[in-house]
């Protein structure tokens, strides 16, 4: 499960590379349009994220961290939160 969320990081971070590239460049028609839009809508989506999962970063020791993690790689950083709060819930 651990290689699904590395995967998933480094396909985020990819993406948002495009999305910087796509500003830098000009990008064919379509394309610029929806590369921004897709950049525009996960933008959003983290941003969400970040608001609903706000109280869980209350404990942590780098909440500003972790925050920019969460809207850079969204759910991705989140699943590393379960898997810290189990480890010390069991020792």
């Amino acid at each position: 499960m651990r290689v699904f969320w590395a995967l998933g990081k480094i396909l985020t971070l990819g993406f948002w590379a495009v999305v910087l590239v796509n500003q830098a460049a000009v990008l064919p028609i379509p394309f610029d349009r929806l590369i921004k839009l897709a950049g525009c809508l996960l933008l959003l989506t983290h941003v969400l994220e970040l608001f609903l999962f706000n109280g869980s970063l209350r404990g942590r020791s780098h909440p500003w961290r972790d925050r920019l993690y969460i809207l850079v790689f969204g759910i991705f950083h989140l699943q590393s939160f379960s898997r810290r709060q189990a480890e010390v819930s069991h020792a």
